[in-house]
């Protein structure tokens, strides 16, 4: 028999397995758009509660976690409340992050 050395042909080997191209961004958007969910409708009480806390951590300045909603997702940022603008409906955070109003769902007060 002869003398046979073992040559690894490193990733040509596996070249088979993603011969689709694309294939892995289709699953990874697909995954993305099947986890997307409605938004949920807030009720009276719960925007009278979130316009209250809105104001209490502007006048206090103190530190907010805002749970929105964007996209199909629930996300979530915090920081202090710079500017409440009532007519455009929008929030600014330290560090410039505009957010709508229509988009909150839940606000934390942190230094509360």
């Amino acid at each position: 028999m002869a003398n046979s050395i073992y040559h690894d042909r490193g990733i040509i080997k596996w070249a088979p397995f993603d011969a689709l191209v694309g294939y892995h961004s289709l699953l990874k958007e697909l995954r993305y758009r099947l986890g997307k969910s409605e938004r949920p409708i807030l009720s009276d009480d719960q925007l009278d509660e979130l316009n209250r806390k809105l104001q209490i951590a502007l006048m206090k300045q103190y530190e907010i976690s805002i749970h929105y909603f964007e996209d199909g997702y629930t996300k979530t940022m915090s920081g202090r409340i710079i500017k409440l603008d009532w007519i455009k409906r929008k929030i600014v955070l330290e560090g410039r992050y505009f957010l709508s109003a229509d988009q909150i769902l839940d606000i934390n007060l942190i230094d509360y």
